[in-house]
């Protein structure tokens, strides 16, 4: 079912450059529509919203009460609901212990040349989350957006979630058990707009963060700059480093909970044995064959799922960063040896007994992650995200008249006249 690539410098780089292409961005006439409903909501704030939700979701959006999340955690099972508030809990002591090493409110220093400089770090005051509906209606998915805005100290958490007639109940009450502040049922394009502009009874907020259709992609880039986002979302993808000691199994069973996300999904193999690559091609057919999304999986695995096989774990490792992947695996002998080798990827697993689900669901960092070659740059979703900084400046007289005729030379070197009249001012 996996092509096997032999690495020969071109091969393999072919493959890539068909992934890569696999999540080029919307298209014109996705962009079109979403700026279009964007417009017309900030023109027309929540009448426009209600219009749009009436056209596409066939509701109204409203705000869910509280004791009806409740409701829902009540309604779905107990082992799930359990599943959910040990997840959270994982989650919130990790983002936890990476908050604990950020400096909040107010430092400043002695500068050298005199006066104080410093900064203040706060967390945003208002953070919508987008949980989409419909087959993406993940409820890990809100623990993981949420519960690092809540652990960052964000004054109130917004999320919105398609008004379908049937509001997924783990969905609702992943929100519980998060503690997110306000849920609204409202989705798509309008959902965003309304949470960039404000409309009606839905809020403006400071950062959007979760994922989407390609129309919320849209919108989100369109957003960009009048709030802060947390990335654009790709297609998922895996890639594991594998050796001789890999088993099959294990690996193909890897690939496949990634294959199984879209069509568009990406896992490819990194080896350097023929024999694994041949032997995780033969285990793929097997679990294929018992697994529910198996479409979905055939579709990944022929378009843009692979096996290479390299000459050595340093060429394996250089076609790893070159990848940038969303999720990396080690599977070798000693994975921790390979580790050093790497410095693109949104997570590293280490180890067959750290598979991928784990970070999904219950270790604790966040698995909303850099896609599509963006880890060379963007990081995980975490607590960082949620902070801002202010710069902070105090200078005395003295200070100041030791710098500032260095000052006015720079602002007369620009031509911008009026800066440095506002320090000449000062000491006619």
């Amino acid at each position: 079912m996996m092509t096997i690539i032999k690495a020969d410098g071109t091969a393999e780089r072919r493959q890539m450059e068909a992934m890569r292409a696999r999540a080029a961005q919307a298209g014109k006439e996705i962009d079109c529509a979403a700026a279009a409903i964007m417009d017309d909501v900030r023109c027309r704030g929540g009448e426009a919203v209600r219009e749009y939700s009436l056209k596409f979701d066939k509701s109204e959006p409203r705000e869910l009460m509280a004791a009806e999340l409740e409701a829902a955690a009540k309604r779905i099972s107990p082992e799930l609901l359990n599943a959910l508030r040990r997840s959270a809990d994982h989650i919130r002591a990790y983002q936890g212990r990476l908050r604990d090493e950020i400096r909040f409110g107010e430092v400043s220093w002695d500068s050298p040349m005199g006066g104080k400089v410093g900064r203040i770090v706060r967390p945003l005051r208002r953070v919508g989350v987008y949980v989409p509906g419909g087959r993406a209606a993940y409820p890990s998915s809100v623990l993981m957006n949420a519960l690092p805005a809540k652990v960052a100290g964000v004054d109130e958490v917004v999320m919105v979630t398609p008004p379908t007639d049937y509001l997924n109940d783990a969905v609702l009450a992943a929100a519980w058990v998060a503690g997110v502040d306000r849920v609204i049922a409202v989705g798509g394009v309008q959902a965003v707009a309304a949470l960039t502009y404000g409309a009606g009874f839905i809020p403006k907020v400071d950062k959007l963060v979760g994922p989407g259709n390609a129309y919320v992609a849209a919108a989100k880039r369109l957003a960009y700059g009048i709030l802060d986002i947390d990335m654009v979302a790709g297609p998922s993808e895996v890639l594991i480093i594998a050796d001789d000691s890999a088993d099959p199994k294990y690996v193909a069973a890897d690939l496949l909970s990634q294959a199984e996300h879209d069509p568009l999904a990406s896992a490819v193999l990194l080896t350097t044995s023929q024999a694994l690559a041949e032997a995780v091609d033969r285990e793929i057919v097997r679990q294929t064959g018992y697994l529910g999304r198996s479409e979905i999986i055939e579709a990944s695995l022929r378009d843009y799922g692979c096996a290479v096989v390299c000459e050595t774990m340093e060429a394996c490792a250089d076609l790893a960063d070159e990848i940038a992947p969303e999720h990396l695996e080690i599977v070798t002998k000693e994975p921790r040896e390979v580790l050093p080798l790497l410095h693109n990827a949104g997570a590293i697993f280490l180890g067959a007994s750290t598979p991928e689900p784990l970070g999904d669901y219950m270790a604790g960092p966040d698995h909303v992650l850099p896609t599509s070659g963006t880890a060379r740059f963007f990081s995980p979703l975490s607590v960082d995200a949620f902070i801002k900084k202010t710069s902070i400046l105090e200078f005395g007289w003295d200070d100041l008249a030791k710098v500032k005729d260095e000052i006015v030379t720079l602002a007369q070197s620009e031509e911008l006249t009026a800066h440095a009249n506002s320090i000449q001012v000062r000491f006619e």
